[in-house]
């Protein structure tokens, strides 16, 4: 198949140190390409792959120091629409804008969620162009969604078996790696450390949104011997520092969509300690990777039990639910039904958009005509679609 991923510019993909749906994104490309298919990445320059490869911005956003990324990605989809005849697929990253832009194109493309859905403020969106096919990353993540949403799947996250390699032994400490905010709760891993006794190592970053947390919550209970705050560290310190923790800490207090760091800990044989929100019942089998919890007393007692659980099988229950291989396998399944709609989908479209605008979008460059025709011409091979050339 001939595909398009078009990431976030917010970081590089795969990112230099902190971020989550660039470093899926990298590894989807990587195991897509492995499996022969022809794949078209879209992303900021300093990004590194083995596809081919459209530079969108100069520099990651973040890293160049832009907040605001809506004229960059607007540049970004202007150029993935001028091309877009060249793709059997396009697959999005970026969740709200293709739903408006690429509403036509429906019938080729889709669009992974990777944020919060219960904050109520993109649901009109979502109402006012159900056409777009969507992937969610976890069933709790597309709960709150409207009725009117199209799920084509939910497809959870996986990672290369090498990302963060098994470790049999762990260590001593316990381990916090994401991002210092009110959601992600520090202070809750702060606070299980000190009841406890046993050290543990933050690894996070500091966003400027949270900086005033960081300042008045965080950085007050920092001052005690258990605890040691390291900062953001990037891929390869963060196999290390996942390897050698005795648990992770995941005390989140939001309805997580997934949490990469759950199984980046898995991975490497470590047990998580979880608090019963958002995707964790799903990711977290409780009682072989780890331990879902309730409260701080849960959490406390969590410890001693997740130190006698095998670390082997840890690693046993990621190989079998989250590497990379499956996950582009289960993304290969979804372009194959969204390709066996396509025809009808095509004829739905070309039914509901008056004539006179279907000649005038069709001599666009960048809008296949094909898009308004019936099932016939939709696809003139699906063979050569279908399979990896």
């Amino acid at each position: 198949m001939r595909i398009a991923l078009v990431a976030p510019l917010a970081e590089a993909v795969p990112p230099k140190l902190y971020g989550g749906t660039e470093r899926v994104v990298s590894w989807l490309a990587e195991e897509l390409v492995r499996k022969g298919h022809k794949i078209t990445l879209f992303a900021s320059a300093d990004s590194e792959t083995s596809a081919n490869f459209v530079s969108c911005a100069r520099q990651s956003l973040r890293l160049a120091g832009i907040r605001d990324h809506i004229g960059s990605t607007l540049a970004m989809l202007r150029e993935v629409r001028r091309r877009a005849a060249e793709f059997d697929v396009i697959h999005f990253h970026i969740d709200l804008l293709p739903n408006a832009l690429f509403q036509d194109l429906a019938h080729k493309c889709l669009v992974t969620l990777h944020g919060r859905l219960d904050l109520r403020d993109a649901h009109p969106l979502y109402e006012a162009f159900p056409e777009m096919p969507l992937v969610s990353i976890s069933d709790s993540q597309r709960s709150p969604m409207p009725k009117s949403a199209n799920w084509l799947a939910t497809i959870m996250h996986g990672l290369p078996a090498h990302i963060c390699p098994f470790n049999s032994k762990g260590g001593d400490y316990l381990a916090f790696l994401g991002r210092i905010s009110p959601e992600k709760r520090p202070d809750r891993a702060i606070e299980i450390a000190k009841r406890s006794g046993v050290r543990l190592r933050i690894a996070a970053k500091v966003d400027n949104a949270d900086l005033e947390y960081f300042k008045t919550v965080i950085e007050p209970m920092l001052n005690d011997p258990l605890i040691e705050f390291i900062g953001e560290i990037n891929e390869s310190d963060k196999r290390e520092f996942l390897g050698g923790a005795c648990a992770l800490l995941f005390p989140i207090d939001w309805p997580e969509p997934f949490g990469l760091v759950m199984i980046e800990a898995m991975s490497a044989g470590t047990p998580v300690i979880a608090w019963r929100n958002g995707s964790v019942p799903e990711v977290i089998s409780n009682g072989v990777t780890g331990r879902i919890v309730e409260s701080m007393d849960d959490a406390v007692a969590a410890i001693a039990t997740v130190s006698l659980m095998s670390r082997s099988s840890v690693r046993a229950e990621f190989e079998k639910r989250f590497t990379a291989e499956r996950m582009a396998e289960s993304y290969l399944t979804a372009y194959r039904s969204l390709l066996a709609l396509a025809p009808v989908n095509a004829r739905n479209l070309a039914s509901v958009i008056p004539l006179g605008v279907r000649k005038r979008l069709s001599a666009q460059t960048f809008i296949p005509a094909q898009a308004f025709n019936g099932a016939s011409q939709c696809r003139t091979d699906a063979q050569n679609i279908l399979d990896p050339v």
